[in-house]
C-alpha cells in the first residue's frame, strides 16, 4: 500500500508541474540562423565585447551550439532573441576556455518572468527563488528568473549573476557530485588547497570580514557558485580583495578576466 501511495504521489507532482501551472512552458529549440548574434552580443554582453576578434568567433560558436542543443521554454512569457542570447552567453562564459565541453546534464532552460517559489509558481507569496538546477524528476532542467538574467548583464551590474551561478552548479555536478569541487575544472593537486582556502574564507564571511555574499556559507557547492559570479562580474575588485581565491579560480577556469 505504501509503495502504491508513493507512486501516486510522484505522479501527482509530475502532473502538477506539467499541467497544473497557469502557463505551460513552450518548448523551443531555435535555428541559430534566425538570431543576429553580432548586434545582441555587442550591445548586451560585456564579456564578449572585451574579447579579441578570434576569441569572439569562439564565443559566438559556443553560444550557437548551446542554442542548437538546448530547449529554452517560457512560463508566462514569450521567449525573445535576447533571452536566448543572454542564457546561452551565461552558459558560454564559464566554459570559454573549454570550447569542446558540453552541458550534457542539461536539456532545457525554463525562464520565468520573475522570482518563483518551491512549487514553481510565479504568482502569490513565498516567491524568493531566482534560479535553480533541477533534481529528481526535474533533472536536466534549469529554472531562471528573467529579471535576474537581465540584471546580471546590465550596465549597473553588481557581483551577482544568477545564470552564471546556476551554470557553475552544472559544471560542478558534471562529475556526479555537487560538492564545490568540479573535476572538469580542477586537477587533484588543486583540490586540497581549494578546500582549505574555501573554509578559511567561509570563516571570514561568518566574522563579517569578507565582501563575498553570505549565501556562500550555505555549503561548498554554493561557495563555488557565489565566488564564480564575483570572479566573472567584478574581476578587478575580486582580484584586489581576494588575490589567492582569484588565482585559483583563474587556474580552474583557465581565464584571467582582470587582465584580459
Amino acid at each position: 500500500m505504501f509503495l502504491i501511495l508513493s507512486v501516486l504521489f510522484v505522479l501527482l507532482i509530475i502532473y502538477f508541474f506539467f499541467f497544473g501551472r497557469k502557463s505551460k512552458p513552450k518548448n523551443t529549440i531555435v535555428d541559430a540562423k534566425e538570431i543576429d548574434f553580432d548586434i545582441l552580443l555587442n550591445e548586451h554582453v560585456e564579456f564578449y565585447k572585451n574579447l579579441a576578434i578570434d576569441n569572439k568567433k569562439i564565443f559566438k560558436n559556443s553560444v550557437k551550439n548551446f542554442l542548437e542543443n538546448t530547449s529554452i521554454e517560457g512560463v508566462g512569457i514569450e521567449i525573445t532573441q535576447l533571452d536566448r542570447v543572454l542564457i546561452a552567453s551565461s552558459a558560454a562564459i564559464p566554459i570559454f576556455s573549454f570550447p569542446d565541453w558540453r552541458y550534457k546534464n542539461l536539456t532545457s532552460v525554463i525562464l520565468y518572468p520573475d522570482t518563483f517559489n518551491g512549487q514553481y509558481q510565479y504568482e502569490g507569496e513565498e516567491r524568493r527563488i531566482l534560479g535553480m538546477v533541477g533534481t529528481g524528476y526535474m533533472n536536466g532542467q534549469m529554472l531562471l528568473s528573467r529579471t535576474a538574467l537581465i540584471q546580471g548583464f546590465s550596465k549597473n551590474k553588481g557581483k551577482n549573476h544568477t545564470a552564471i551561478h546556476e551554470f557553475v552548479h552544472l559544471l560542478d555536478k558534471s562529475d556526479g557530485s555537487t560538492d564545490g569541487i568540479p573535476e572538469i575544472l580542477m586537477t587533484h593537486d588543486y583540490s586540497i588547497p581549494w578546500l582549505k582556502m574555501m573554509h578559511q574564507e567561509m570563516r571570514e564571511i561568518e566574522k563579517g570580514k569578507s565582501d563575498i555574499d553570505s549565501y556562500a556559507l550555505t555549503n561548498e557547492a554554493e561557495f563555488l557558485a557565489v565566488v564564480s559570479e564575483y570572479f566573472f562580474q567584478k574581476p578587478d575588485t575580486f582580484e584586489k580583495n581576494h588575490p589567492e581565491l582569484y588565482d585559483i579560480l583563474s587556474k580552474m577556469f583557465l581565464q584571467n578576466p582582470a587582465k584580459d
